[in-house]
């Protein structure tokens, strides 16, 4: 597996993450504990070395299942996770709203390095910023557990760029984590990818694939469990499937004479955007998880990127992303 360096930070890891969220939610039942440990592990075996979880995730089985199934090999890989929700640290009772106090941020993070099995967290992400709490705060709580070594990097998730610009003055962002595809591309004009190139911030875009739609196995016809985050996201109503087909259509044609795949094709133009891009993928199943890695492998030309951004572009993308309160608490 070919690697890549985060910005400035000097964080190197594979070229292509894996987003564990899927393991244990937000797309319906959870994927048994053996078989997702499994699953882990074999991405480690191919050359995997950035894991991505969240305490939200579960609440807190995500992080678990991680940490058990890293601990063999836990010197040799990065695990990110992240904090910002409200979140019972006994029950993992969730009130829907967020808490990024710094007393908040240190508790959370005691509860993370025993859940991963580790004395340290190599990049720690406020999940969403609190309105409530000053960008400065925050920053210098995770300023404050860099210096004592429970924290080594310090990354946000779907920021606004003037709260990515006030924490980066306080502790330096080391890497930026929203959504980035072929079909959300908002980083691209909100400045969010213009300041990662200022700043040397590195950027890990999830939901790389359009939480699976890219991979050309979903379309206008297929049931989502009532479970399934995607049965109430606008993007993936019958209709909005339905128009953004064409975006798949495109993915096929560039990827069948190159013997790869959609998700292949998807992956390898968000690679090609920045050399410090390093997407995050999850899957479930073996076969998929190998499907990604070879994305690393798939070589996009300059007349490739033209022939995708020039199609694209004349494809109008169906459905706002998330639901309207999801989205509600990003770009704070």
């Amino acid at each position: 597996m070919k690697t890549r360096i985060l910005g400035k930070s000097g964080l190197e890891v594979s070229a292509l993450g894996y987003g564990c969220m899927g393991l244990s939610s937000a797309y319906g039942d959870a994927t048994p504990t053996q078989d997702a440990a499994r699953l882990i592990r074999d991405a480690f075996e191919r050359g995997v070395t950035l894991f991505d979880t969240a305490e939200a995730y579960g609440p807190f089985a995500n992080e678990s299942l991680l940490g058990e199934a890293v601990e063999p090999f836990r010197d040799k890989i990065v695990i990110a996770t992240k904090f910002g929700f409200d979140i019972d640290l006994e029950t993992g009772a969730r009130t829907g709203g967020l808490n990024s106090k710094p007393d908040h941020i240190r508790a959370v993070v005691d509860a993370m390095l025993k859940r991963l099995r580790t004395d340290h967290i190599d990049l720690l992400y406020q999940h969403r910023v609190d309105p409530a709490v000053p960008m400065e705060d925050v920053a210098g709580a995770v300023k404050a557990l860099i210096e004592e070594g429970k924290v080594r990097h310090f990354g946000l998730s779907e920021p606004s760029v003037e709260s990515l610009r006030r924490a980066h003055a306080v502790q330096p962002v080391a890497v930026l984590q929203n959504e980035y595809s072929l079909w959300t591309r908002d980083v691209e004009t909100n400045g969010a990818l213009a300041a990662c190139d200022e700043l040397g911030i590195g950027f890990v875009p999830f939901s790389p694939l359009g939480a699976g739609f890219l991979t050309g196995k979903i379309d206008a016809s297929t049931e989502l469990a009532p479970g399934d985050f995607r049965s109430v996201s606008p993007r993936f109503s019958t209709e909005a499937r339905a128009a953004n087909m064409a975006l798949v259509d495109l993915l096929k044609d560039i990827a069948a004479p190159k013997g790869a795949t959609p998700a292949q094709i998807a992956l390898a133009w968000l690679m090609a955007q920045r050399p410090w891009i390093v997407p995050i993928p999850g899957t479930t199943k073996l076969h998929r998880l190998e499907e990604n890695l070879g994305a690393a492998e798939v070589d996009l030309s300059a007349d490739d990127l033209a022939t995708i951004d020039i199609a694209a572009a004349a494809i109008p993308i169906q459905g706002e992303r998330l639901p309207e309160a999801v989205l509600a608490q990003t770009g704070r």
